[in-house]
């Protein structure tokens, strides 16, 4: 078994396409829905929510190797509480 990789303590992102694989299957089956039932609501949510993760995915997924600080650290910054 392959235990999963780390660099610097981090786990590496998620392929896009290995991601992809779930906002697909719940699109497709709110389309297979959509044909055993003829229920729009239910078959629109299905989609849309398969949708707007995919949307996420391709907004999210290539900034997940980013582990810096996210603003330039003051050395001069003495905490208050001390």
């Amino acid at each position: 078994m392959r235990s999963a990789c780390r660099v610097g303590g981090y786990h590496l992102a998620m392929p896009l396409r290995t991601y992809l694989i779930l906002p697909i299957s719940i699109v497709l089956l709110g389309v297979l829905y959509w044909f055993l039932s003829y229920e729009a609501a239910g078959a629109v949510l299905l989609v849309v929510f398969g949708g707007a993760m995919a949307l996420m995915g391709f907004i999210l997924l290539p900034t997940l190797n980013n582990v810096g600080p996210t603003a330039p650290v003051d050395p001069e910054f003495e905490d208050p509480g001390r």
